[in-house]
């Protein structure tokens, strides 16, 4: 078991030096100057030197991936130098001194993942820190209504196989995935916030705390999450009907299943005493899949409905270009998801040791 989780968490850090390579070279190669975004309309020459001084942006591209790379590692350098790259000097964060060579010193700290282009040099981790937990409660919410109706509209469609509720439910499951979620967050945001306004008491728009109008009180409106979670599950909601609806037709054609039939117990006793706990395995991990790529899939779900997480942030920071936002988001999406898929092969190896054979 121990072999088998260090050899997940040796794929895990692979996979993530990765998407850092990728998401560096990505952002980099793009048109402009990060030094003029960060100035606006402010700079003079003076100025450009220093920042382009300042965030290595006059050093060749390998060497601010170099930057960039202890930037965001746990393990990083410190150099005594003071006209070296000042991520390279103390003061930007906190962290803990290992050991000094030198003029450089070995520090244990947090990933430091920059200061925002946009936002007056807030640091990227605190904005990542503040619409990050609003975007897990909505993908939570979301991924909770997606079992349960899938669940049982799965179990529904595989009692009555073949009939017309079996083929009603098949078209929905096949329009779900087929939609996009952006068009299915204008839909619902049209027909339920607009239209049935008045019967429903949901709005277009809307984001999980709301400040009055005299900016002094801050409520929570979970009225609010109810639209955007209800277009954020409806694909993984027509995954799990389909895998349900399949896991539980297979279980049923079991041995074991005509012997608990032929003792006189009732379809609904069959299903929930025997059935029912082996048919949800597919379905578990079609979930623990389907939360990690929630995080990403908010981010269009998130700017229609206004909900302020870290996918709206990302579309706002792509807007204004802003690339320590965009570069720091991807990364912990991705980190968070990495992360999710190790906890399940370890749960699953746990589960079924032949796993860790393969």
């Amino acid at each position: 078991m121990i072999q088998f989780i260090i050899n997940k968490f040796f794929y895990g850090v692979l996979t993530l030096f990765g998407v850092v390579t990728v998401i560096f070279l990505l952002f980099n190669v793009l048109p402009g100057d990060p030094a003029r975004m960060m100035l606006d309309q402010r700079e003079d020459s003076e100025q450009l030197k220093n920042i382009r001084k300042k965030y290595g942006f006059d050093q060749p591209l390998t060497t601010q991936y170099l930057y960039y790379l202890n930037d965001i590692s746990p393990l990083s350098i410190h150099s005594s130098k003071t006209e070296d790259y000042t991520f390279l000097n103390p003061g930007k964060y906190s962290y803990i001194t290992l050991f000094s060579v030198g003029e450089f010193t070995l520090v244990l700290k947090y990933p430091y993942l920059r200061e925002s282009f946009q936002k007056n040099g807030k640091k990227v981790s605190e904005v990542i820190s503040e619409t990050l937990p609003n975007t897990a409660i909505l993908a939570l919410f979301a991924i909770c209504i997606a079992i349960g109706v899938g669940i049982l509209f799965g179990i529904l469609s595989a009692i009555h196989k073949d009939t017309w509720l079996d083929r009603v439910i098949a078209v929905i499951s096949t329009f779900g995935m087929s939609v996009p979620s952006f068009f299915s967050a204008i839909l619902f945001a049209w027909i339920f916030g607009f239209l049935l306004h008045n019967f429903t008491g949901l709005e277009m728009t809307g984001s999980l705390y709301v400040v009055d109008d005299f900016g002094e009180k801050i409520t929570m409106q979970w009225k609010n999450l109810i639209l955007p979670a209800l277009v954020l599950g409806i694909r993984p909601l027509a995954v799990i009907i389909q895998l349900m609806r399949n896991s539980l037709l297979e279980v049923l054609s079991q041995d074991y299943i005509r012997t608990a039939k032929a003792k006189g117990l009732t379809k609904y006793q069959v299903i929930k005493n025997h059935a029912l706990k082996n048919a949800l395995n597919p379905v578990i991990t079609a979930v623990s899949g389907w939360f990690a790529s929630m995080l990403a899939g908010a981010v269009f779900v998130e700017y229609i409905f206004n909900w302020n997480g870290l996918g709206k942030e990302i579309v706002n920071a792509l807007n204004t270009l802003d690339l320590p936002i965009i570069m720091g988001s991807v990364l912990v999406i991705a980190t968070l998801f990495i992360i999710i898929n190790i906890m399940v092969d370890v749960m699953y190896s746990w589960l079924d040791p032949r796993i860790r054979l393969k």
